[in-house]
């Protein structure tokens, strides 16, 4: 099925791209969400017109992603502090919004969760690359490190000897 998509899909194009999908995809997930519509004989003269227009917000999108790309490039990196056990292992782990959430907060860069990929999960100390895809052309690459703010015994077997021997 021809479609018309009116907002970038990821690994299928760009807002004003005639592209070809399967039935299911674009009758379910794209024209649903609005990110694309059928590929009408008036939908495509409707193109036609609009692809100035659609190009200069593209072109406008792509310039502030680099900006915004420079300015994370700039920060360099963001460290964070969270509870760990004796090993080195995080009580938990640090999801994507909670690095969006500590970017803003300690750079006033905005960026959304979606957009934040990782190399591995943030479940351990130590340092981490943190892969922001701003648009399909602009990513950015931060380095995220994680230390140790408490560090807690992790064996209920060494309380539990520490226990009898008190006694």
């Amino acid at each position: 099925m021809q479609v018309i998509l009116k907002k970038e899909v990821q690994n299928i194009g760009e807002a004003g791209d005639l592209v070809n999908v399967k039935d299911g995809y674009a009758r379910n997930y794209l024209i649903p969400k609005n990110y694309a519509e059928l590929a009408t004989e008036g939908a495509l003269k409707n193109r036609e017109q609009n692809l100035a227009r659609i190009k200069a917000k593209q072109e406008k999108l792509h310039q502030e992603a680099l900006a915004k790309a420079e300015q994370i490039e700039k920060f360099g990196q963001i460290e964070l502090s969270a509870k760990a056990g004796e090993s080195g292992k995080l009580f938990g782990t640090i999801t994507t919004k909670k690095l969006c959430e500590e970017l803003k907060e300690k750079s006033g860069i905005e960026v959304d969760r979606k957009t934040v990929s990782l190399n591995a999960p943030i479940n351990k100390i130590g340092e981490y690359t943190m892969l922001i895809k701003l648009t399909s052309k602009v990513k950015s690459e931060l380095k995220v490190i994680v230390t140790a703010s408490e560090v807690v015994k992790e064996s209920i077997e060494e309380e539990a000897e520490e226990a009898k021997t008190e006694e």
